[in-house]
């Protein structure tokens, strides 16, 4: 017998003016002191304020915490879950994308443990999550981690990342607006955009992957499929920044459930080693990975070219599998990223070391439906880095 563990967040609120639920539900658990963790660029806009703002008008007490880097590296982590248990919060409320909604998650949960946080990592650490944290509110202002429905943590390393995973990292309430979304720019708003959009492509094509995650990991590609280019071009489509928003927190939930896979663990040793945007380095792995994992896939291939807004209809699933792979090229080319590790000033220096921290991503390594050694990975880098798709020989 072959069942399926589905884990979804326990309450969310999406679409236009969510974020309208916020109030009512902190209320549920009577805080006295609320931490916001945010982007230091969110408060300097004035974006936080629209949380924080009612929630002082509401007679709460409130810090907000801006120490927030791209790609946060241990230190960030640990200096943030020594301020939290250090001051007596009684909540954690995330506002940003995924780098301020990790954080927010480590400061919620281990804040209410002992030892540092590199003690929880997932590749080193020696001890477990042990019990719940303080209450959590997570509210992306990007569509693309989906950090608001997982139980993950993605810290930074010296040349490679690691995560604190354990179901106690779930946030209690998720509010995903988009209306949130419409100040991102265009270059954060097509990587994120992408970073999405390979949640629901690996999820789609994981070892793990069940008929729920299925569903929601394609409709999240039709949803971005159909409105990147166009939030890309203008920030201010409501419509584009709706589907945008639904579509990432969709694949989040499939991700979540059915995991990534290969493009992710590449990923990993990009932002590690060169500290490229996780979105970036995402997109310029995606339709390599696709092409190299190709024939392991081809029948699920072709349902992601009819997602992706193509026409499978009359092709072999070979033929439309390939045809997948060139549009998800095109669309990471369309939105401005360069399809290339060169076009990142990476150097061919660079792959053997970029193969051997690859590897090590063994957790999420292992839910590729082509099994990824090291000399395909090695492959897969050198194709990345001349622009030319390959497969096995």
């Amino acid at each position: 017998m072959s069942f399926s563990k589905l884990v979804f967040a326990p309450l969310s609120y999406t679409g236009w003016g969510a974020l309208e639920q916020l109030l009512p539900e902190v209320g549920k658990y009577a805080p006295k002191k609320i931490l916001v963790v945010t982007d230091p660029m969110l408060a300097k806009i004035g974006l936080t304020d629209r949380v924080t703002g009612p929630l002082k008008t509401g007679g709460y007490e409130v810090t907000v915490y801006t120490e927030v880097v791209p790609e946060p590296p241990l230190e960030t982590g640990e200096n943030l879950v020594t301020f939290t248990r250090n001051n007596g919060f009684d909540m954690v409320i995330g506002v940003g994308g995924g780098s301020a909604l990790d954080l927010a998650k480590l400061a919620a949960v281990l804040a209410t443990h002992e030892g540092k946080v590199a003690d929880y990592l997932n590749l080193t650490g020696s001890r477990s999550v042990e019990k719940k944290g303080l209450p959590l509110v997570l509210i992306p202002t990007t569509s693309g981690t989906g950090s608001e429905v997982t139980n993950i943590a993605v810290l930074s390393l010296e040349t490679t990342k690691d995560v604190v995973t354990h179901d106690f990292l779930l946030t209690d309430v998720a509010i995903v607006d988009p209306e949130l979304t419409v100040s991102v720019p265009p270059k954060v708003t097509a990587a994120t955009g992408i970073d999405a959009l390979t949640h629901a492509v690996e999820a789609y094509i994981s070892v793990n992957a069940n008929p729920a995650t299925d569903a929601l990991a394609l409709q999240a590609i039709r949803l971005i499929a159909r409105s990147l280019r166009k939030a890309v071009e203008n920030g201010e489509d409501k419509q584009a920044r709706t589907d945008m928003s639904h579509g990432s927190f969709l694949a989040g939930l499939s991700f979540f459930n059915a995991g990534v896979a290969g493009v992710h663990a590449l990923a990993y040793p990009l932002g590690g080693q060169f500290h490229i945007a996780h979105g970036d380095s995402n997109a310029v792995l995606l339709p390599y990975v696709m092409s190299y994992i190709r024939r392991s896939c081809e029948t699920r291939m072709a349902d992601i070219l009819d997602a992706l807004g193509g026409n499978s209809s009359f092709l072999s699933d070979a033929e439309a599998s390939y045809k997948c792979v060139d549009e998800l090229k095109r669309i990471v080319q369309d939105v401005g990223i360069p399809s290339t590790l060169a076009g990142f000033k990476i150097p061919e220096t660079a792959l053997d070391s970029l193969t051997a921290d690859g590897v090590k991503q063994k957790r999420i390594l292992a839910r590729s439906p082509l099994p990824l050694l090291e000399a395909d990975i090695r492959k897969i880098y050198q194709s990345a880095f001349d622009g030319v798709p390959t497969e096995p020989d």
